[in-house]
């Protein structure tokens, strides 16, 4: 079997190892653009080590970003220094990916330093919008339902969005398709009540998610690897759930999509999630298992020998963390040191590691 250490490959794309970045909001930017904390935040998990490192979502137009202080790819102007960033990337080993997003509901907050509550156009916010006409919770703004016309404009921007990563240099595109976010309102029941051709059966739940696979892929070189990122479930009896997350994760594959990114939850607040460590990757093993596709794993994987074994017993292909690399972006040299593997490093940094 595999090992954390082995190399990679992702359609044309094989990352030096199967450890990745998973996307992690900055909350740092200015009207969507990247800028030196960017730079150096994500170079720095390359130089640590790690095999793919992915930008923070970014959003496909100023209404989907999540606060004011989001990532943002809805203008070529943002593309010049994203390019600095691929770059940097690159040059220290790594592949560099962006996840591109949408909030839909849970757009219009205060950054989660100065609260994460919902703001008004006074304080910099925009109206929000969703599958439905249903808040997210008794606090935020019950949001427009989508009309045919905007949903187009919604997939246009997502491709839009994916030609200019393209330009930015990006070698990896996740679509967000999780936590409660624009697309994740249309695939869960829960938040989905429309009546129309994107409501009510699974199939048309899922239409939205397909159809802009469908427009991403076309505007993709062949062999680009495509990974789409779900919620396997809402943790909510009557919401989405692990089955239909199988029963997608298999139109995807037919669709042309290379991993499904596995996490949970995100839809409805209050919920009751079992957290503890690797608490998702069962996701992950079924959906590989089940759908015949590659998995990534995310979710409390902080060990070496945890990320080890999610590779080594074929749960995953790819193990994603996230806060255990903002604590330590060398998590991947001490992981290689730990495990006895030797991998590059830089030597600069060698004598740290005699």
């Amino acid at each position: 079997m595999a090992h954390l250490f082995e190399p990679f490959s992702s359609g044309n794309v094989t990352c030096r190892n199967r450890i990745v970045v998973s996307p992690m909001c900055q909350y740092s930017s200015t009207d969507g653009y990247a800028n030196d904390w960017h730079l150096i935040h994500l170079a720095s998990r390359a130089i640590g080590g790690a095999g793919l490192v992915f930008t923070e979502a970014a959003a496909v137009e100023p209404i989907g970003r999540i606060s004011p202080g989001d990532l943002g790819i809805w203008s070529d102007q943002h593309i010049e220094f994203l390019a600095k960033i691929t770059s940097s990337i690159h040059q220290f080993g790594a592949v560099a990916g962006i996840q591109l997003a949408h909030a839909g509901r849970k757009a219009s907050t205060a950054k989660p330093s100065e609260g994460g509550k919902a703001v008004d156009a006074s304080q910099g916010g925009w109206d929000v919008v969703s599958s439905s006409a249903i808040a997210f919770d008794a606090d935020s703004p019950i949001p427009k339902a989508l009309d045919l016309e905007e949903i187009s404009q919604i997939k246009d921007a997502f491709v839009q969005s994916a030609r200019r990563s393209l330009e930015a240099g990006f070698k990896v595109i996740e679509l967000h398709a999780a936590h409660g976010y624009l697309v994740h309102q249309f695939l869960s029941p829960l938040a989905n009540q429309r009546q129309d051709q994107y409501g009510g059966s699974f199939e048309n739940r899922i239409r939205l998610l397909q159809e802009i696979v469908e427009a991403v892929r076309a505007v993709l070189p062949d062999a680009y690897p495509l990974w789409v990122r779900i919620s396997a479930t809402d943790w909510a009896e009557g919401g989405w759930d692990i089955e239909q997350s199988v029963a997608l994760s298999h139109k995807l594959k037919s669709l042309g999509v290379d991993l499904i990114d596995c996490s949970s939850g995100g839809l409805i607040p209050g919920v009751r999630i079992p957290v503890g460590a690797g608490y998702q990757t069962a996701f992950a093993d079924r959906i590989r298992r089940e759908a015949q596709i590659a998995t990534g794993a995310v979710g409390m994987i902080t060990a070496p020998e945890q990320a080890d074994h999610v590779i080594r017993t074929g749960a995953a292909d790819v193990v994603l963390l996230a806060r255990e690399l903002l604590r330590n972006p060398y998590w991947a040299q001490q992981a290689a040191k730990q495990l006895r593997q030797e991998i590059p490093r830089p030597v600069q940094y060698d004598r740290a590691w005699r």
